[in-house]
């Protein structure tokens, strides 16, 4: 896969509705050469996330828009090629960054963190290991406070949170039901992950009977990744004092209109719930802790993923778009190179 030019993916127009190819650019330039004290860096493999979504518009949000023309930002995994006196980084050492949508960079190290190719495979960090599943462990364990022997239902349950998510909320006693888009994700849930119960909702009928058949002693706590009909599904059901972790919205990332609310907003108040949003950069102290968890659940046979990986830097920009047609299961990634 190797080349002799560093090729990246620029953002060439601003999306309307679901992204197209046409809204994003290959672009070749050199290989750039590190200076004194950096590091040559060559991505292996880059994540496709569905906050990147939101970067596209041109609007305030907790993080910056990625502007026309420019080179997307986002997480990767790569290796360092050569070292032009680092103190820190040596060539052969593997990286994680938010240097994604791109072959090659340089850096002085201080936007770096080093992996463990040990524990598990290095794509691994940008998965399970990486954002998603501290996502899903802050949300369970800080924003949920879960309890061992709650009831938990999670929505997009084959994505890369919400499969970190399941196994969690499993690995701590509790009864765990997800929701996914296809009988093949529902047969991943049911059969890997061993969770109690699964849903397909494109074939279920109306969710909220579903979720009702599946959970019929009500939700302690719902995570969150899709908002909308499930949202509203949901809140028919949650028990006294339950908690919903508003993670994500994802059916309405790519929404041409202004969606409208659940209309049983008001089960908050009757069964007194609390709903709570975060951003998951505002619990990096929770990183250690997640990183120890998740090596003795790996170890002990207790954590597993799976992953979708297209290969080429071209074919980024089509990653994306299965992304928000759910064509994944488990963690979207790109290979950007061979290891060597």
């Amino acid at each position: 896969m190797g080349t002799a030019k560093n090729r990246d993916i620029r953002l060439k127009s601003r999306p309307v509705g679901l992204p197209r190819t046409t809204d994003f650019e290959l672009t070749e330039t050199e290989i750039p050469t590190p200076r004194t004290g950096q590091v040559l860096v060559r991505n292996l493999y880059m994540s496709v996330d569905p906050y990147m979504r939101g970067r596209m518009r041109d609007r305030k949000s907790y993080v910056p828009p990625f502007q026309l023309g420019e080179v997307l930002h986002g997480g990767a995994v790569g290796k360092v090629m050569a070292s032009h006196g680092n103190d820190r980084f040596s060539a052969g050492d593997y990286v994680l960054s938010q240097n994604g949508w791109r072959e090659w960079f340089v850096s002085d190290g201080d936007d770096l963190r080093p992996i463990d190719p040990a524990v598990a495979p290095v794509q691994a960090y940008l998965g399970a290991l990486g954002m998603p599943g501290l996502t899903a462990y802050v949300g369970l364990m800080r924003i949920a406070e879960l309890k061992a022997e709650e009831r938990v239902f999670v929505s997009a349950a084959a994505g890369a949170v919400g499969a970190v998510a399941c196994q969690i909320a499993r690995n701590l006693g509790c009864f765990v039901v997800g929701s996914v888009g296809s009988d093949a994700k529902k047969a991943w849930l049911l059969d890997d992950l061993k969770i109690e119960g699964a849903i397909n909702y494109n074939t279920c009928g109306r969710l909220s009977e579903a979720v009702d058949e599946e959970l019929p002693g009500g939700i302690d706590v719902y995570f969150d990744n899709v908002g909308g009909a499930h949202l509203a599904a949901a809140l028919d059901h949650m028990r006294l004092n339950g908690r919903i972790v508003a993670c994500g919205m994802i059916e309405h990332y790519n929404a041409t209109e202004a969606p409208k609310g659940p209309p049983n907003l008001m089960n908050i108040v009757a069964q007194r719930l609390t709903m709570k949003g975060f951003i998951v950069l505002d619990h990096m102290d929770l990183l250690d802790r997640f990183l120890d968890d998740m090596k003795t659940w790996i170890a002990d046979g207790r954590m597993t993923w799976r992953e979708t990986v297209l290969d080429g830097i071209e074919n980024a920009p089509q990653a994306m778009i299965g992304l928000f047609r759910g064509d994944n299961i488990g963690k979207m990634l790109v290979k950007l190179a061979d290891d060597a």
